[in-house]
Formats: structure tokens, C-alpha cells, sequence
């Protein structure tokens, strides 16, 4: 495990807004690793634990709750996301164009 790594993606996933949702590979590139979303995948399953990564708020490109059963509870991924008013269906996020948050850029 390269904890460096993880690091680095934590404190991306920090920065997302409440409200927003990020893509795995939009961190990954946020982080110089623009083929490492699998990594950064990787690193949200084992950021679970903590209280301090908002580890809800990333989904994958399409906007779809992949990481779910890391979370306990059945719903709960999808529960603190609508907590902070993202729609969800089918384990999909809802205007995920509107709600897509990218660290790439300063307009997010």
C-alpha cells in the first residue's frame, strides 16, 4: 500500500464541496497518476474507517455508487449523499453534470 498515495488522494477528497461528487479518475489526474483510478479506488475502500475523507462524494465517471459496499449499512453511501441534497436513482447520481465537481479545474 503507498500511503504517499493515499494521501494524496485524501486530501483531494477533502476538498470536495458538500453537495458535489468527484470522479475516481478526475482525482486521479488531479494528483499527477492519470492511469491510477483503480488506485484511487483503492484508497477510498480503505479511507472508510476514517471521519475526516468524505469518501461518499466519489463515484465513478458515470456517476454511478460503485464504492457502496464499503460503507456500512445497505444504503448508507447513497443516504449521506442525499443528506447533502445529490439526488440519487437506480445508484445513479442525478444531474451528475451539475454536481460534478472536478479538481482539475478552478471553476468547479
Amino acid at each position: 500500500m503507498d500511503t504517499n498515495f493515499f494521501e494524496k488522494v485524501y486530501a483531494v477528497v477533502c476538498q470536495i464541496p458538500e453537495g458535489r461528487v468527484t470522479a475516481y479518475g478526475a482525482i486521479a489526474r488531479k494528483i499527477g497518476s492519470p492511469q491510477s483510478a483503480r488506485m484511487v479506488g483503492w484508497a477510498m475502500n480503505a479511507a472508510h474507517t476514517r471521519d475526516d475523507v468524505p469518501a461518499h462524494r466519489v463515484v465513478n465517471r458515470q456517476g454511478l455508487l460503485t464504492g457502496k459496499h464499503h460503507f456500512d449499512g445497505i444504503n448508507l453511501m447513497q443516504q449521506l449523499l442525499e443528506n447533502e441534497g445529490v439526488e440519487i436513482k437506480n445508484n445513479q447520481v442525478q444531474n451528475f453534470d451539475r454536481v460534478f465537481w472536478d479538481p482539475n479545474t478552478e471553476l468547479s
